[in-house]
């Protein structure tokens, strides 16, 4: 299924630039977005609102969000010096063992998700979320370079391992910038996903540039 891109990266940068600084819990509620229900937290709540603003529809697709490029939203903390850091790693994409053992990175999934992205970081106050500011709008490209060397290398240890010792063998351990790591409803049900380091997210939202 091809999908045909709502906005351009760029017409979506311009959407949000107005929300920039506005807390995002008021206008979930007042866009019907579920940030809490049955006392169960909804995590994607945030990336659903942002998806809404640029009138995007939910879906549950591996290809990127809009088509040429895809949407992260990463919650992020103020340090005890006021600078702000990168809560938690990003999840990125699902890992399929068949498929990563049989493709090329140059034609994966993970490429395709971090070939261009718009990355949106939220300030992230306290568990409930009662309020969380949206404080950066930026793009990143994975291009050719050191960076894009790198998480094919951790893509290709993922692929060596999976090949020879299967999923087993993957841990959160490996990787540089992008980690494999368990990710699913668990009660049995172990699936894995790529993940991008604090350190990786901190990079393409450009936090420790002056």
């Amino acid at each position: 299924m091809i999908i045909t891109a709502t906005v351009t990266r760029e017409e979506a940068i311009a959407k949000l630039q107005p929300f920039i600084g506005k807390d995002l819990r008021p206008l979930a509620d007042e866009r019907g977005v579920t940030v809490w229900k049955n006392g169960r937290k909804n995590k994607g709540w945030a990336g659903q609102l942002i998806e809404g603003l640029l009138d995007h529809p939910l879906d549950n697709l591996q290809k990127p969000d809009f088509g040429d490029w895809d949407l992260k939203v990463v919650p992020l903390v103020r340090t005890p010096q006021g600078t702000l850091s990168v809560k938690e790693t990003m999840a990125i994409t699902m890992i399929d063992p068949k498929k990563v053992k049989e493709t090329p990175f140059e034609h994966s999934h993970l490429l395709d998700k971090l070939r261009a992205l718009l990355v949106c970081g939220r300030e992230w106050v306290d568990e409930k979320d009662t309020r969380s500011v949206l404080l950066k709008v930026g793009s990143f490209d994975l291009r050719d370079g050191e960076t894009f060397k790198q998480v094919q290398a951790d893509y290709e240890l993922v692929q060596k391992t999976l090949r020879e010792t299967g999923q087993e063998g993957l841990t959160g351990w490996m990787g540089n910038l992008v980690q494999p790591r368990t990710k699913g409803p668990g009660h049995g049900v172990r699936s894995h996903a790529f993940y991008a380091r604090t350190l990786f997210v901190a990079r393409m939202l450009r936090l420790n540039e002056r």
